[in-house]
């Protein structure tokens, strides 16, 4: 499952431009990799979608909190990172949710449970 995880988080990254089609093929391609039925397949899918939106908040508060430091504004950098962040982080939920219908679809493809 470790393996679909990182496939469907890579195609995430790859797929990012398209907005509700790349995370719902990436957890489809998650799903694939993971086989086990839809019920895998949708843990998986799920799980790189989250991560995705995770990487995507990490690297968002250490950018703008760079910035900030750079800006001699060091607290108001942290302060404007860490809040984008989670935004990013909350709005980055659909990410999971579509990974999770993807991966669900996947996983029934490749293995359909009887």
């Amino acid at each position: 499952m470790l393996l679909g995880v990182i496939v469907g988080f890579v195609a995430m990254i790859v797929l990012s431009p398209l907005p509700i089609l790349g995370p719902i093929l990436a957890g489809f391609v998650a799903g694939v990799i993971t086989g086990g039925g839809a019920t895998r397949g949708l843990k998986a899918g799920f799980l790189a979608g989250i991560l995705g939106a995770l990487i995507l908040a990490v690297f968002t508060i250490l950018g703008i909190g760079f910035v900030g430091a750079i800006a001699c504004r060091p607290m108001m950098g942290a302060i404007l990172g860490g809040s984008i962040g989670f935004i990013i982080l909350l709005g980055g939920l659909y990410q999971g949710i579509l990974g999770l219908i993807g991966g669900a679809v996947g996983g029934a493809l490749r293995n359909p449970e009887k």
